[in-house]
C-alpha cells in the first residue's frame, strides 16, 4: 500500500491589504504555519510522499525570506515533497523557483517538478507524472503527455496538475488551464492530484482537488483541508480522507432585522462562531435607537473575539420609536430633533440623518450613565 498527502494552493506570500494591519499579518503568517501542520501530519501518518499541486507561492515576487521560511516549514517531514508550479508561480525562465534554487533554500527531499517528465520513486512503489505550468495561462491541456508516458510495471501512476477540469469547473477556477475530464482513464492513472480549486472536491474516484489548506476567501466550497490518500496497489481504487488543517474559517453573514428578537438571534449567532474566524457581516432592515446601542456593544465584543470582523450597516435603517425617545428622556427640543431626523432618514439626506440620530442617542445614553454613576 502507498499513502500520500495531497495538498495545493498554499499561496504563501499573499498580502491581505483590505484588512487591518494586525489581521493582515496574522492571516499571512497562517499560510506558513499551516505548512508546519501538514508536515507534522505527514510524519504522524507515515505517508510515502506529500503531493503539492501548484500555487505554492502567491507571486513570483515574494521575498527571499519568505522562500526560506516556506522550505523551513516543511522540515518536520523528511520524506519526499513533490511540488509543481501553478498559475501564480509558473516555472518561467526566471521564476521564484529558480531563485529558490540559487538561494540554496530547497532541501534534498523537496522535488521541484519544473518540467514534464516522469519522477520515479521505485522503493516507495510509485511514479509521479507532473504537469507544471511554465506560463501563467495556457489553452493547451498540459496533462496530455501522461497518456504516452511509460512507467515501470507495478508502480502506481500518480498525476499531479494545476488547472480546470473541462466541463466541470471551467467557469469557476482562477485560471483557464484546461485538464481533460477523462485524463485519469486515458493515462491509466491510479490517482490524479489537482490544484487551483480552493475547496476539497471529488471529481471522480481517482481525481480530486485538495483545496487550499488555509481558507482565504468567503466561499463555502469546503476549504481548509488536505487529503490523505491510500492506494492498496496499482489499479485499486484510492481511499481518500479529508483532513482539516485550517485555523481561520471565513464566514459571510447577511442578516435582516425587523423585530427585537432578530437582534437577540443575531447576537447569539455571532457568539456561536469560532474565535479565530474571519467574519464579514452585512445587516439589512430596521433597528431602534436603543437596539443600535446594543448592537454596537455586541459588535465591539465580537471584534475583540474574532481574528477579523468587518461589518456593513449601510442598509440598516434607524427607527426612533416613541419608546426610544422616552427611554432617552429626549423631551422638548431634543425630542423634536430626533423626530425630525426620523422623518428625514428616508430622504436624500437619509444616511446623514441616521448617523445624526445614532450620535445623538449615544450622547444621551452617555449622559444618563454619567448621571447614574454620580
Amino acid at each position: 500500500m502507498s499513502r500520500f498527502l495531497h495538498t495545493a494552493d498554499w499561496q504563501v506570500g499573499r498580502q491581505y491589504s483590505n484588512f487591518a494591519p494586525d489581521d493582515a499579518v496574522a492571516l499571512a503568517e497562517a499560510r506558513l504555519s499551516v505548512i508546519e501542520r501538514i508536515a507534522d501530519l505527514a510524519s504522524e501518518e507515515a505517508v510515502d510522499a506529500v503531493l503539492v499541486a501548484g500555487d505554492v507561492f502567491d507571486a513570483q515576487t515574494v521575498s527571499d525570506r519568505t522562500i526560506r521560511r516556506l522550505f523551513n516549514a516543511m522540515s518536520p517531514y523528511t520524506g519526499p515533497w513533490i511540488l509543481i508550479p501553478g498559475n501564480h508561480d509558473a516555472a518561467l525562465a526566471e521564476s521564484v523557483w529558480t531563485r529558490a534554487q540559487r538561494l540554496g533554500a530547497v532541501p534534498d527531499n523537496a522535488h521541484l517538478a519544473l518540467r514534464p517528465k516522469v519522477l520515479e520513486f521505485a522503493e516507495a512503489g510509485f511514479a509521479v507524472l507532473p504537469a507544471p505550468l511554465t506560463q501563467r495561462h495556457t489553452q493547451t491541456d498540459l496533462t496530455g503527455w501522461f497518456d504516452q508516458a511509460e512507467t515501470p510495471l507495478g508502480l502506481l501512476r500518480i498525476g499531479l496538475a494545476h488547472g480546470s477540469v473541462q466541463g466541470i469547473l471551467a467557469e469557476e477556477v482562477d485560471s483557464p488551464n484546461p485538464i481533460a475530464a477523462n485524463r485519469a482513464d486515458t493515462a491509466r492513472l491510479d490517482y490524479l492530484a489537482l490544484g487551483d480549486w480552493h475547496g476539497s472536491k471529488e471529481i471522480s474516484l481517482r481525481v480530486w482537488y485538495s483545496g487550499t489548506p488555509e481558507q482565504d476567501r468567503f466561499k463555502g466550497n469546503d476549504p481548509g483541508n488536505v487529503l490523505l490518500v491510500d492506494i492498496p496497489k496499482a489499479g485499486a481504487e484510492p481511499r481518500v480522507e479529508i483532513r482539516p488543517t485550517g485555523q481561520h474559517p471565513w464566514i459571510q453573514m447577511t442578516e435582516r432585522l425587523a423585530v427585537s428578537s432578530d437582534l437577540d438571534q443575531l447576537i447569539a449567532k455571532l457568539e456561536q462562531q469560532p474565535e479565530k474566524a474571519v467574519v464579514a457581516l452585512r445587516l439589512e432592515g430596521e433597528i431602534t435607537l436603543l437596539g443600535k446601542q446594543q448592537l454596537e456593544g455586541s459588535l465591539s465584543v465580537a471584534e475583540a473575539r474574532f481574528r477579523s470582523l468587518r461589518y456593513d450597516l449601510s442598509d440598516l435603517s434607524l427607527l426612533a420609536t416613541d419608546e426610544d425617545i422616552a427611554a432617552l428622556h429626549a423631551d422638548g427640543y431634543v425630542g423634536e430633533v430626533i423626530s425630525e431626523l426620523r422623518d428625514e432618514q428616508n430622504g436624500d439626506a437619509g444616511e446623514i440623518a441616521r448617523e445624526a440620530m445614532a450620535i445623538l442617542a449615544s450622547m444621551l445614553l452617555e449622559k444618563q450613565a454619567v448621571g447614574g454613576d454620580a
